[in-house]
């Protein structure tokens, strides 16, 4: 299982309303919370991601969906990766970034650069447990990068191609839009091929000092990643809470094994499934406590606490106070950090 910042899905709500979709309804039927389009930090599923393209598209009868959402995309929405791509000297080196960093922020999409003389091809690769289509997320995600390449270059930069796997579809006019008039179709690639030349050219926001320092922290972001099985574990916890079926049980059909397997890893790892829980739901209720302004019962759903009854027991008992003086005191911690 891969997952993605819910930030990936930051212009979906636009989008699916100028389509006259439901976009809670959507969400809830593909399995992604609905705070997926509150909160950018959230992770969720990249296949319920895939699941929820693919029939947006279908039911709006907008076979342009992905690039739709494409045109409203920021560059913010990557998060961090976009913080140290803005700092380094040219667009070659914010796409080497990107192309390093990009699975903080989707583990299901990989990207890399092929040089060949006087051309340069990013490709670009999703990554999915099932083998449903994915041509909605294939066009988002090359639509973002020829957009993010649009803003170091200038809006009248155009590609030399743009390349896509699947089929041609009938109606090219947002392709032209998005990518100009070389866009093709029944490649065995997806992504974009430029100019090697355009690639150097320097980003005025750049900053040495402030890249250095913004690799460093992504490069322990990167080395904190793990394919063990806690670190599965969290990450399943994290796609689960919010839909309230955090059980050990359904952990283990994810993971293909049954409970007692799943408690025997994470025994020999230190650890129970409700010491991974518990302590999951403590970091997600901190960070939901002190970065936004929802209601504590919005807090609880998000924590799998089916009462708000339940979630202030389980709060008080873990820090010890209300949730509500929790938050006070935290954040009156933290004006006092502001303060010069």
């Amino acid at each position: 299982m891969h997952l993605v910042r819910s930030a990936s899905l930051g212009s979906y709500e636009q989008v699916a309303r100028e389509a006259n979709l439901d976009s809670f309804r959507m969400l809830r039927e593909a399995g992604i919370h609905h705070s997926a389009l509150r909160d950018p930090d959230l992770m969720i599923d990249v296949d319920a991601v895939g699941r929820l393209l693919e029939r947006s598209a279908r039911m709006s009868g907008l076979s342009d969906f992905g690039l739709r959402m494409a045109e409203h995309g920021r560059l913010s929405n990557l998060g961090p990766v976009a913080l140290v791509m803005r700092e380094e000297p040219t667009v070659r080196k914010a796409i080497e970034c990107l192309v390093r960093y990009l699975r903080l922020h989707n583990e299901g999409l990989q990207a890399r650069l092929d040089d060949d003389g006087e051309l340069t091809i990013i490709h670009i690769d999703l990554i999915m447990a099932t083998t449903a289509p994915a041509r909605q997320g294939l066009e988002l995600s090359v639509g973002v990068l020829a957009r993010i390449l649009s803003l170091f270059l200038g809006k009248s930069w155009i590609p030399e191609c743009v390349c896509f796997s699947h089929d041609r579809p009938g109606d090219l006019t947002r392709h032209h839009r998005i990518f100009g008039p070389n866009v093709e179709f029944g490649h065995d690639f997806n992504g974009i091929v430029c100019r090697s030349g355009d690639l150097e050219t320097a980003i005025s926001t750049a900053d040495a000092s402030m890249a250095r320092i913004v690799r460093r922290q992504l490069d322990d972001l990167l080395t904190g990643t793990s394919d063990t099985t806690l670190g599965k574990v969290r990450k399943l916890v994290l796609i689960l809470l919010p839909l309230g079926q955090c059980t050990v049980e359904r952990v283990g059909r994810s993971l293909g094994v049954d409970r007692r397997t799943v408690a025997r890893h994470l025994a020999a790892e230190g650890e129970t499934f409700s010491s991974v829980l518990d302590a999951m739901r403590a970091e997600l209720a901190q960070r939901h406590l002190l970065g936004s302004d929802r209601p504590l019962s919005d807090v609880a759903e998000l924590l799998g606490f089916s009462e708000l009854s339940s979630f202030s027991r389980w709060f008080a008992r873990r820090f010890g106070c209300s949730a509500s003086s929790w938050k006070l005191r935290a954040s009156q911690a933290a004006a006092k950090d502001w303060v010069i």
